[in-house]
């Protein structure tokens, strides 16, 4: 009897962890759904502006579910769980099309499986959110209409009782006009409340799928599994660079591109323009600029080659598979192959150490901000 009493204990704790808030608010007792709804909105948009810090929930600082904990504490004493992931388990999943004002928004960034973010759904594909990077950062308006958002969506997720079929937000909340009452509440109480609107048309772009500028720098050494006369380490690569992104997959940037040849004995410096991809992959290409003795040992024999300074120096492919994602910066291993544009002198020379003359292949780290 007293497993029975315990088993059943466990299921009536998991239940209540497991089931939305039922609508007995101990804050706001007599509110209604639609009441309880608009009063998360509105305590969300009291933290407009406030600053994204990872692990952070406060007005000075919060991430996406520390701002989605806030808005519902500050509205109705409630307190949900603290990760995206779990208030995803939480909370009970809808399809968007039942979505209504109040409920919840999940979303998969970057190629993780898991859920990593959330934001409090406005109706009409809006929501309001904690955005970590992008354009515009900090708790900001964006919708389900830009591209970054509408491929990282996962699912609703119901936290509150159905309202009416007809329930909507009032024009305080209207995106179009980037309207916003009042300012950062501190502690779920509003330190300062504001008279009239107060334009925040800037904060209105989404931080992942807007255009954007990212500088960046990587390192990377280059090897030489072909020759077998030398060390497999062949020299280094390195790159200073600047891209825009276009869009959540299409990016241009300009490369610098420092290398040392230890095989060929010279250094060169390519200047590439790239496309693809924005974390996945880039097609490179550009002139190069090349000193040194452009001579290949190769089984016992060395060959001498010419160019290198060149205006089509190089072409190459690079690959990042992986993406870390910090706030602002970017960092991925990646793997590089590149054509140099070295010919050889002698025309007896074996194909074999033409292709390594040519041919060069980098492993390395590659970091990113946006701008």
């Amino acid at each position: 009897m007293r497993n029975v009493l315990l088993f059943s204990m466990l299921l009536i704790t998991g239940g209540l962890f497991a089931t939305p808030i039922a609508g007995n608010y101990p804050s706001a007792p007599k509110a209604t759904p639609a009441e309880a709804r608009q009063k998360v909105i509105e305590a969300g948009k009291k933290y407009l502006g406030t600053p994204y810090v990872y692990g952070a929930m406060s007005s000075s600082g919060t991430d996406c579910s520390g701002f989605v904990c806030m808005s519902f504490k500050d509205a109705l004493g409630e307190a949900l769980p603290r990760s995206a992931a779990g208030i995803h388990s939480w909370a009970e999943k809808i399809a968007l099309n039942r979505a209504q004002p109040g409920d919840l928004l999940f979303f998969r960034t970057g190629s993780t499986s898991a859920i990593t973010h959330v934001g409090i759904f406005l109706g009409d594909k809006r929501f309001i959110h904690a955005a970590s990077d992008g354009a515009h950062t900090g708790v900001i308006y964006s919708t389900l209409d830009e591209s970054y958002w509408d491929k990282a969506f996962v699912t609703a997720g119901r936290a509150l009782p159905a309202a009416p079929s007809n329930f909507t937000i009032d024009s305080g909340t209207s995106i179009a006009s980037g309207s916003k009452s009042g300012s950062k509440s501190s502690s779920g109480s509003n330190s300062k409340s504001g008279s009239g609107n107060q334009s925040n048309t800037n904060k209105t772009k989404s931080s992942g799928g807007n255009s954007r500028f990212l500088i960046g720098a990587a390192v990377a050494p280059s090897w030489d599994f072909f020759t077998l006369d030398g060390d497999v380490l062949r020299g280094f690569t390195s790159t200073i660079s600047i891209n825009y992104e276009l869009s959540d997959w299409l990016s241009f940037g300009f490369e610098v591109r420092p290398e040392y040849d230890d095989s060929l004995n010279v250094f060169r410096v390519p200047f590439t323009l790239s496309w693809g991809h924005k974390d996945i992959f880039r097609i490179f290409f550009g002139p190069a600029i090349s000193t040194g003795d452009s001579v290949l040992k190769y089984k016992g024999t060395k060959y001498s080659y010419y160019g290198g300074t060149s205006w089509i120096g190089t072409v190459g492919l690079s690959v990042a598979p992986y993406t870390f994602k910090i706030n602002r910066h970017d960092l991925a291993p990646y793997i590089e192959a590149a054509w140099q544009s070295y010919f050889p002198n002698d025309k007896n020379s074996p194909l074999a150490a033409d292709f390594i003359a040519g041919f060069c292949f980098s492993t390395g780290l590659r970091w990113r901000m946006s701008l």
